[in-house]
């Protein structure tokens, strides 16, 4: 079952661990008290810090809201001087056992996709060795970072903590997982039928989100490229191989219901608008190219099925992120 990173900061969720103001703008509360002592209670803290941004206005929770399972809520997020992100910002928990990073895979370590949103001139617009300038001119991020790393913050022990504190974020107080320790009454019989299908060779969801995280890692064309409308080719970008055209990192679905909107151009709002596409891709895009083979077929899914698949996906929601 997922394994849970057991720190004493673990993230505690709604209730206790962050508050909310008008907008989404996520309010810290930290999961310690005074300073931090760890890699990862540091990381917290500068997931939050918006003096990383080129305008001071920005942190990483600004697109990744905690209580949105740390995703974002829009298509594209809002980064410096208002300019929107090139993809949806995927959720950066439950990372701590990927091998690939962003839905190009530009990024092999947690340490590496750091850098990124730091520097990309669409979201916090910051070259990093500026970031590392301005911490180092905080005397109180500099006792920070001696007391925990034994030196002043640099590249290094910066994405080394954010990373830290990312691997924090693993999720598994679902009812899916209740239910996989014996709990039948976890779920319901929707949600159990659900999931049969969601394993089986009629709706394939298996074939490519599996493992604990519901996802393999892999790199798949879902019929979202055709070279005229939707033009981000994916995958291509990094490695020139044409057979990765149109290929996007395959996210896991752990939090998904949260999480939306969905797809790498956010171009689904719901969950029920995602089955639908997949049930046949060809009634959203006529002409795909490169599409996978696994969709080259109408799944032929009924409105019963539809339910039950989605229903199946809600339990995959940690309890942290249940609104009550």
């Amino acid at each position: 079952m997922k394994r849970i990173l057991v720190l004493g900061l673990v993230v505690v969720g709604l209730a206790i661990g962050y508050g909310f103001t008008g907008d989404n703008v996520p309010q810290p509360k930290f999961s310690f008290q005074g300073a931090p002592t760890t890699p990862e209670q540091l990381g917290e803290m500068l997931f939050f810090e918006k003096m990383i941004s080129a305008n001071k206005d920005l942190s990483c929770a600004s697109c990744h809201i905690p209580e949105h399972g740390f995703a974002d809520t829009v298509p594209f997020s809002i980064g410096v001087d208002g300019r929107l992100g090139k993809r949806n910002a995927q959720s950066c928990a439950n990372m701590s056992e990927r091998s690939f990073f962003f839905y190009d895979g530009r990024a092999a370590t947690l340490e590496e996709q750091v850098k990124f949103p730091i520097e990309d001139e669409n979201e916090m617009g910051l070259p990093i060795a500026e970031a590392v300038v301005r911490l180092n001119k905080d005397k109180t991020y500099v006792q920070y970072f001696k007391a925990i790393y034994k030196q002043a913050p640099n590249e290094t022990n910066l994405k080394s903590a954010i990373a830290a504190f990312e691997r924090t974020l693993e999720t598994s107080d679902t009812p899916f997982d209740r239910y996989m320790k014996g709990n039948d009454s976890a779920i319901s019989l929707s949600a159990q039928r659900g999931r049969e299908l969601f394993m089986s060779d009629k709706a394939k969801c298996f074939d490519c989100h599996f493992s604990p995280d519901f996802t393999g890692d892999e790199f798949r064309n879902i019929g979202l490229y055709d070279g005229v409308k939707y033009k981000d080719e994916g995958r291509y970008a990094i490695t020139k191989d044409k057979s990765d055209m149109g290929k996007f990192k395959v996210p896991g679905l752990r939090n998904v219901a949260v999480t939306a909107p969905y797809m790498h151009n956010g171009m689904f709002k719901t969950l029920r608008e995602v089955i639908d596409y997949y049930d046949d891709p060809y009634k959203t895009v006529a002409h795909p190219v490169n599409m996978d083979s696994l969709l080259l077929q109408p799944l032929h899914l009924t409105e019963q099925e539809k339910t039950d698949l989605e229903n199946f996906m809600i339990t995959l929601t940690d309890d942290r992120f249940v609104k009550r």
